[in-house]
């Protein structure tokens, strides 16, 4: 190789080292400026005021005509199971699925019933607390049905999971050991949530795609019922606003009538189901 080759390879060598260290340094800058503001939004969402429960809501209620074929109704889990965002009982997931389940709507419904609706959930809930509502739920008459709303605040939390489904998991296997029949609405579509700004929205939304898919095997392989409540009622959520209360966060009478019609054909069929015991 000549002076004039050696020479030329060797700037050319320098100005590629000199543009593969500044594509370096512009990935590492890209990605501490990412982590800062993905830190910082999450500092924003913490902060933020959110809805809390309303004391004024019955734990406890029976909704349908009397002498109508009895059904008892628990729901266990986080502020979904428990209303937040709601001022009235009849607003909530379960309040809205017992109404539905009281007129016998949906086709699996099989007529009328007497609803005896209750509620052990808890908010901020995760699914290493559901172990003790599973105890408080079979204290004194069994319920015939479960539903179980649980996940945003693993997810949240950032608890793996594979280990939050077990938890899970154990719940349903409990519940169903004892005669009861369980229905797992899994975690809902955290990407719809307006209480936390894009891009941070986005990695919540796809970290609840997760926890939902490690849930849904968990349940099935427990003996439960899977609803997707993000497949069937995300793209829901996402275009309307007045699914949500004021905090951007918690659902509103019209977002729990969104995920009691999701849940209804599930929790109609385990209904019907307990008909024939």
């Amino acid at each position: 190789m000549t002076g004039l080759d050696m020479t030329s390879g060797a700037a050319t060598y320098g100005v590629a080292t000199r543009i593969a260290r500044g594509a370096a340094v512009t990935l590492i800058a890209g990605a501490v400026g990412g982590i800062a503001l993905l830190a910082g939004e999450a500092v924003a969402a913490r902060n933020r005021q959110y809805a809390q429960p309303e004391l004024g809501l019955a734990l406890r209620s029976t909704v349908g005509r009397a002498g109508a074929p009895p059904l008892r109704l628990v729901l266990l889990g986080d502020s979904a199971a428990l209303g937040v965002g709601v001022e009235r009982a009849d607003d909530t997931v379960g309040g809205q699925l017992a109404r539905l389940l009281a007129e016998g709507v949906g086709p699996a419904a099989g007529g009328e019933r007497q609803v005896w609706l209750s509620s052990v959930g808890v908010s901020g809930s995760r699914s290493t607390d559901l172990a003790t509502q599973v105890a408080r739920a079979l204290l004194g008459g069994r319920p015939d049905v479960a539903v179980i709303l649980v996940g945003a605040n693993d997810v949240l939390g950032l608890r793996r999971p594979g280990e939050a489904a077990a938890y899970l998991g154990a719940a349903v296997r409990r519940l169903h050991g004892a005669g009861v029949r369980v229905v797992v609405g899994t975690c809902p579509d955290l990407g719809a949530v307006r209480a936390i700004a894009p891009p941070l929205r986005q990695v919540t939304g796809w970290l609840g795609r997760q926890a939902a898919r490690a849930q849904a095997v968990a349940v099935l392989e427990a003996g439960g019922t899977v609803v997707d409540l993000a497949a069937e009622t995300g793209a829901v959520f996402r275009a309307d606003a007045g699914t949500f209360c004021s905090d951007g966060y918690h659902p509103s009478a019209d977002g729990y009538r969104v995920w009691a019609h999701a849940l209804l054909p599930a929790v109609a069929r385990a209904a019907a189901g307990t008909r024939q015991r």
